[in-house]
């Protein structure tokens, strides 16, 4: 199974364009979508299930209230420390996935997997490493840019996992993908061209986190090939590797700033918060498989336009014709991207 095509079925975030059961991941971003190294698990009696005309409006309920709701803390509240609240959100990830391992069957998919200090070691840790860099890259960018421009940067997530595939050779390039990958190229340089309130570190910051994510998701196919996951397995294992790391970070990085930041938050903001990033990850479970990777792809579209149209009313983000056109033609090729992946 290619990269490209593992992204669209396996992340909810947070967070990117194309689906992620994800992720886009939304991934996403927030807690986008931590990973499912692939597709997930062959139909059994006790999977959870879901029409996809339920579990789609969820999906996108969800995915875009982490961002938006992520977005309100750092500028509206000037809660500005993306790395305490990503260690936040992993370790209320860590503590919900074993409680849910104790009461449901959503996290059954871990009695499968045989870890072990090999694997740990080989495998999990350094998918872990790229993933806090991630996550963390992708929420500080929200310091700098808005809402709707970050979504149109992560429309080059695909591009980047292709070009990294095709340098290690796990994918054939191709003139129809070459072509694809000029399109949405394209595309984000028009939408950046036409940013009002461009940011030279939140760009970079933000093309850090797509470089972090491509290099996970492909790092994933290389050393987790033929491993069945889905994002709340994913989840069970990595949230507390990646909760640690940057707990490791957080005093280069934040220090203690945030804590005395609690009291003003106040626990009702930062207990919702993961509350609603944490129940995304859930929403993922039911996606996977809830209808064809077009579908959730064209969902994931219909997402990122919501998220860049509630960005301009909520936030009061501007806009312009030349990023409206170029956002218009990066979706096209991200639409035409899955259906060459999928052939």
């Amino acid at each position: 199974m290619a990269p490209h095509e593992e992204k669209t079925n396996e992340s909810a975030e947070e967070h990117v364009p194309m689906l992620e059961v994800h992720q886009e991941k939304d991934q996403d971003e927030l807690l986008p979508s931590p990973v499912s190294a692939v597709q997930a698990r062959p139909a059994s009696s006790n999977k959870p299930k879901m029409s996809a005309a339920m579990i789609i409006p969820i999906w996108i309920v969800l995915s875009s209230a982490v961002i938006i709701y992520n977005n309100y803390l750092y500028n509206t509240l000037e809660f500005r420390y993306p790395v305490f609240l990503v260690t936040w959100h992993l370790t209320f990830a860590a503590i919900g996935t074993r409680v849910l391992a104790k009461t449901t069957h959503l996290v059954d998919g871990a009695k499968d997997v045989n870890m072990n200090k090999d694997m740990f070691l080989k495998s999990i840790l350094p998918i872990g490493l790229l993933f806090s860099g991630s996550l963390i890259l992708s929420n500080t960018a929200y310091l700098y840019l808005s809402v709707a421009y970050i979504q149109m940067l992560k429309a080059f997530n695909p591009v980047a996992i292709l070009l990294i595939s095709w340098t290690f050779r796990i994918q054939d390039p191709n003139k129809r993908l070459a072509m694809i990958v000029l399109m949405i190229s394209s595309g984000v340089a028009l939408a950046s061209r036409g940013e009002l309130r461009f940011n030279l570190i939140g760009f970079l910051t933000q093309a850090a986190a797509v470089a972090f994510e491509a290099s996970r998701l492909v790092m994933i196919e290389i050393l987790l090939h033929g491993l069945k996951m889905n994002p709340l397995v994913s989840l069970h294992y990595y949230a507390p590797v990646c909760a640690l790391i940057n707990l490791a970070v957080l005093p280069f990085t934040e220090g203690l700033a945030p804590f005395y930041e609690l009291a003003r938050i106040g626990p009702l903001i930062l207990i919702s918060n993961a509350v609603i990033a944490f129940l995304l990850n859930i929403a993922a479970v039911f996606l996977v498989g809830a209808g064809s990777g077009l579908v959730l792809t064209l969902a994931g579209v219909f997402k990122d336009i919501l998220l860049v149209t509630g960005s301009v009313l909520i936030f009061s983000a501007q806009i312009t014709p030349l990023q409206v056109l170029g956002y218009s033609i990066a979706l096209v090729g991200l639409v035409l991207y899955k259906t060459a992946g999928s052939k």
